[in-house]
């Protein structure tokens, strides 16, 4: 597998990432299998792998920890985030330095390291100076117990704004961003992806499979597949709503494209993801050992100009056929705050 730098750190990561997500309650509650499934990625050359707290409250970094036991966490550049809500405490979450130096205890008890290589802020939150977090952030790094800091999902207007706020404040500077990135969700195209690149930031994009509808399995006049993400996410998958029928159209298109290009498309997405210059690597969450095996071919995966000239017409570039897509709701734009 051909690693790559991840933005200016020197640290060299594959072009595909671990994503744990799916490890635990919310998707495979089976220890063992999940274990082998991070095994396999590892004997395949995975060297990154990417959780989060809020991830089944924890025990997606469990999980983690168990398979990594044995001598196999130096070898791997292990990622995790905070932010999201950890109990009833109402200051059990956010960006505060206050649940930071907290949260980071806990993940490291969690994952059973003495260190995380990256450390990302899960979302942005509007209400926490940049620079408490950055602030926090910085005495982690220079304690030992984090390597690297990142953000994820944050806009362009937010990931310079933090740039500055480090610059000035003398303070560690996010070193990469990770932002949704599919053939549907081509929004960050726009700004976030060359905004990483003027500020040499790595990007790890998530969700190169559009939440699962460039699976191969929505296509026009099949039966569509069932699953509890419509009930939790109707906004990105019921039907009658005009952008998910865009999505539909297109990945009926994509998948044809795939099957005349002899491609699955499941591969054909990921490997798309991973060909813009400015993505580092594109994070994988299979929830079963079939997943994942589908998966790994698209690292190796070549596609040509011709190939990538036919998604354009299909999705153009810059655009998100579903806002609902993005991963962060602009609270500029909510109605009271728009009619102040």
């Amino acid at each position: 597998m051909e690693y790559r730098t991840l933005g200016r750190t020197g640290v060299r990561v594959s072009p595909l990432c671990l994503g744990a997500m799916m490890f635990g309650a919310w998707g495979n509650p089976d220890h063992d299998d999940s274990i082998r499934i991070i095994h396999a990625a590892l004997d395949a050359g995975v060297n990154f792998i990417d959780t989060a707290d809020v991830y089944s409250r924890g025990e997606s970094e469990e999980i983690v920890a168990k398979a990594l036991s044995g001598g196999r966490r130096d070898d791997v550049v292990l990622a995790t985030k905070f932010h999201g809500v950890m109990g009833d405490d109402p200051n059990h979450q956010g960006n505060s330095r206050r649940w930071i130096i907290r949260a980071v205890e806990d993940s490291l008890r969690r994952l059973d390291t003495d260190y995380i290589d990256l450390y990302q802020v899960h979302r942005p939150e509007e209400d926490t100076d940049v620079e408490e977090t950055l602030s926090a952030l910085t005495d982690l790094i220079r304690a030992g117990k984090v390597r690297y800091a990142g953000s994820s999902t944050y806009p362009a207007s937010q990931i310079v704004e933090a740039q500055w706020a480090a610059q000035g404040a003398g303070l560690e500077r996010f070193k990469c961003e990770q932002p949704p990135y599919s053939i549907l969700v081509r929004g960050i195209e726009a700004d976030v992806l060359p905004t990483i690149e003027r500020h040499g930031m790595g990007a790890i994009v998530w969700s190169p499979l559009a939440g699962g509808w460039l699976s191969g399995r929505y296509r026009k006049g099949a039966e569509l597949p069932t699953s509890s993400r419509l009930e939790r996410l109707p906004q990105r998958f019921d039907l009658s709503i005009p952008g998910n029928q865009a999505k539909l159209e297109a990945a009926d298109a994509l998948g044809a494209l795939a099957d005349e290009a002899g491609i699955p498309l499941v591969q054909l997405a990921i490997a798309w993801a991973i060909n813009h210059p400015a993505v580092t690597s594109a994070i994988v969450g299979p929830r079963t050992m079939e997943h994942l095996e589908s998966q790994l071919p698209a690292a190796e995966l070549e596609l040509d100009d011709a190939l990538l000239d036919r998604v354009d017409e299909i999705v153009p570039p810059g655009v998100n056929l579903n806002h609902a897509d993005s991963g962060y709701a602009n609270p500029a734009l909510e109605p009271g705050l728009r009619r102040r």
